[in-house]
């Protein structure tokens, strides 16, 4: 009979060399790097309903202008096909749109009302009122292209916000404007370049996000000085643009601001993991852009609407002290 075979090699830790593999185990497969999920976009519905918004108004305004009763079929643009919507001449509105009574009567910003007749109420609502199609349009068409995008990264909530403070502040600079006191106001420019100067504000604040910064910053510039351009054309009121800027471009750094490049909020981590090096938050530059904004804007307004009606309160004063 042949030799027996060797006995199977021992797997005990303490037998020898036949197991010096055992002190060199496999390790257990690291877990992969974790990245935290990118933030979803917000469903844009508010801008969108801010423009239809003002197409209604603007087709209610027709139907109350009502050129063909007011000033005769034969003064009213598109009389044949429109009939009571019809246009006034473009004598009356090159604009193509309804009279200035009547955009007075709907709540058109007039210095005189304002101030002497007591409706501020018409800072707000000359937003939503338009001097004709061609205003219409051009300032649906900017708040299409520059308001959804805003709205899909910070939600309607601020977006709506920044909306309406801008278009008040813009408001508020033409009433405080001489030369636009002798005339009407209405339309969302103001607030659409407080858009404009969110947008400008964002960059700055949210800096260390961007990866093209200058180009960024070159770009936006552009876009900024061609808008603000326009409104030195007749019939602009620029004074109502660069109020809605300023107030946009300040109300920014308060709404707009981001987290950070690196941050990951604690609801983000899966269970298990450690995050080793914590960004913070926010910045400190951040905080502080957010404080001045919110002084500048706070002040800009008060003192602009005591300056507005203290006016009237000097001018009903002043013939008191005169005859004294």
């Amino acid at each position: 009979m042949g030799k027996g075979l060797p006995p199977p090699p021992s797997f005990d830790i303490e037998a020898g060399k036949n197991n010096c593999k055992s002190h060199h185990r496999t390790q257990p497969p690291r877990p992969p790097a974790f990245v935290p999920p990118a933030p979803e976009p917000w469903f844009a519905w508010l801008l969108p309903l801010i423009f239809v918004a003002n197409i209604v108004m603007f087709v209610v305004t027709m139907y109350i202008n009502d050129c063909p009763l007011t000033s005769g079929p034969e003064n009213c643009l598109f009389y044949e096909y429109l009939g009571r919507f019809s246009f006034q001449s473009l004598k009356d509105n090159p604009l193509l749109g309804p009279s200035l009574i009547t955009l007075r009567e709907l709540g058109a910003l007039d210095w005189k009302l304002v101030v002497v007749g007591k409706q501020a109420w018409r800072l707000i609502s000359c937003i939503w009122l338009h001097a004709g199609v061609i205003h219409l349009l051009a300032n649906m068409m900017s708040l299409l292209c520059i308001g959804i995008r805003l709205e899909e990264e910070f939600g309607f909530l601020r977006i709506g916000l920044l909306y309406m403070l801008s278009g008040f502040g813009g408001s508020l600079k033409s009433a405080l404007t001489p030369g636009r006191r002798q005339t009407i106001s209405v339309g969302a420019s103001g607030a659409l370049f407080g858009l404009l100067g969110a947008m400008l504000s964002e960059l700055i604040t949210n800096w260390s996000n961007y990866r093209n910064k200058c180009q960024s910053l070159s770009t936006m510039l552009l876009i900024i000085c061609l808008n603000l351009a326009v409104g030195f054309l007749p019939h602009v009121d620029n004074s109502a643009h660069i109020g809605g800027f300023v107030s946009g471009f300040l109300a920014g750094f308060i709404l707009l601001m981001r987290p950070q490049f690196g941050y990951i909020s604690r609801k983000h981590v899966p269970t298990g993991y450690e995050i080793k090096h914590k960004v913070p938050r926010h910045k400190c530059y951040q905080y502080l852009l957010l404080v001045i904004a919110l002084v500048l804007l706070i002040a800009g307004f008060a003192i602009g609407l005591s300056r507005l009606f203290e006016v009237q309160t000097y001018k009903l004063s002043k013939p008191f002290n005169s005859s004294n």
